[in-house]
């Protein structure tokens, strides 16, 4: 039993088999089961990048009839992925077999991998192609459960895995036995496609297991080893309460990175990252902070408490909140001031600018040094198509504005409070676009009356 160190030289000429063919019915959705989300990518997209950054060159996807959402997700994720479809749920054996073109024509070693495990890591993808590498016919990936009723048990004699017994067919001793089965394995060059002709169905299911390939192996005098890996890594998700439990984990993970790459956060458990969030060091984050996919955060930046953040990038030493909201395409220059109750969405605002208070700037490229005031808005939207809304360097656009696209407003320009401003407005030129004010006396005195 090893918990072997990564060597990623070792995995270029393996192939991965990615069962994501299970119909997932626990989770009650229309949505496949490996398409649910973590963190803001879907389960089967984590294994697949796993794969990918362990250094894995190959994938094969086993996926249901009919299944194009999940055929396009992985192939999205990983260039030459190789779909194969399995028309009937025979078991994971059954599963594999319906690779076979693949496999048939892949020289090298094979990992099989499932699409609901979304916590696994290149670290344990590369520490099973290390064990092929190094001699072993077939590799099981085992883990100790603190309770392991339920879960297959692995048999070892002389650090050998002899079998894996199912919780139901164990016998009183096999069962005090705490190594558990995780399903991943792993199979030298050559060895796979005849262990699997084979694997038989004589059981209460009738299905093709691919465990029973262990016991197979050591009667054709294959050699048999195992990874013990840590149960997270493993853990499979199967309904939407494990769906919360991997989420809250995979922030966990993602959390500890961040910090120890040197951002700070004031509340940890408060703030959700993605996936691909990039974080610089010297980053401040508060509290009750939403990060979406796409994001990036430079270093100096700081994120005040309830933000939510998409597909957004954030500018050296910029500020942003509270309560401010980043919608795609928003990106911001060095030294920017984002602030309270302000939505932002396919902007561009350069170093320096403000925009400080109750604004929505949409649509639109705001100059350097450019000051905000509160309550403007860019009308971008006619009803049919948006529009765009330019802001030269250094203008000063007054409180409670409403800039109507399409607009310029020049370098160095002023527009007046309360304006709706509907035209140009050159460089260096005040703007005033608002009625008249006009005092009635004694209309109060007349009201009443």
């Amino acid at each position: 039993m090893k918990e072997g160190s990564t060597d990623r030289s070792a995995v270029g000429d393996v192939l991965c088999v990615v069962l994501a063919a299970g119909e997932g019915t626990r989770m009650r959705s229309a949505t496949p089961k490996v398409l649910h989300k973590i963190a803001g990518l879907s389960m089967v997209g984590h294994v697949v990048a796993a794969i990918e950054q362990s250094g894995v060159t190959g994938v094969a996807a086993v996926i249901g009839p009919d299944r194009d959402d999940v055929s396009d997700e992985i192939s999205s994720r990983f260039t030459g992925a190789s779909i194969h479809v399995q028309t009937e749920r025979l078991g994971t054996a059954h599963a594999v077999l319906a690779a076979r073109e693949r496999l048939e024509t892949h020289a090298g070693p094979v990992v099989v991998l499932f699409g609901d495990t979304p916590l696994i890591t290149p670290e344990l993808v590369s520490n099973i192609a290390t064990e092929l590498a190094t001699g072993a016919d077939i590799v099981v990936v085992g883990f100790e459960a603190a309770d392991p009723t339920g879960y297959g048990r692995l048999i070892i004699e002389d650090d050998a895995v002899t079998a894996i017994r199912e919780h139901r067919d164990a016998t009183e001793k096999e069962r005090q036995i705490t190594l558990c089965n995780s399903g991943v394995m792993g199979f030298g060059a050559g060895a796979l496609p005849a262990l699997l002709d084979a694997v038989g169905n004589d059981n209460a299911k009738g299905e093709f297991y691919l465990t029973d390939a262990v016991e197979i192996g050591r009667q054709r005098g294959l050699s048999t080893r195992v990874v013990v890996a840590n149960s997270v890594e493993v853990m499979g998700v199967n309904d939407r309460v494990q769906l919360a439990e991997a989420e809250a984990l995979m922030q966990d993970r993602l959390r500890r990175s961040a910090m120890m790459n040197g951002v700070t956060m004031v509340d940890p458990k408060s703030i959700m990252l993605s996936y691909d969030s990039v974080i610089e060091h010297d980053v401040q984050m508060e509290s009750q902070i939403w990060i979406g996919p796409g994001v990036t955060i430079h270093s100096g930046a700081l994120i005040k408490s309830f933000c939510h953040i998409e597909q957004s990038i954030i500018g050296y030493s910029s500020q942003v909140g509270p309560y401010a909201r980043l919608r795609p395409g928003t990106v911001l220059g060095d030294g920017v001031r984002i602030g309270n109750f302000v939505e932002t969405k396919a902007a561009q605002i350069s170093q320096g600018a403000k925009v400080n208070h109750l604004s929505y700037i949409g649509d639109a490229s705001v100059g350097m040094d450019a000051n905000i005031g509160a309550g403007t808005i860019t009308c971008n939207y006619d009803g049919h198509a948006k529009h765009r809304t330019t802001i030269g360097d250094e203008a000063f656009i007054g409180s409670n504005s409403s800039l109507v696209a399409p607009i310029s407003i020049g370098e160095r320009a002023y527009v007046g409070s309360g304006s709706v401003i509907t035209h140009d407005v050159p460089s260096e030129t005040l703007a005033v676009g608002r009625g008249r004010q006009r005092n009635i006396e004694g209309w109060q005195k007349l009201k009443r009356s």
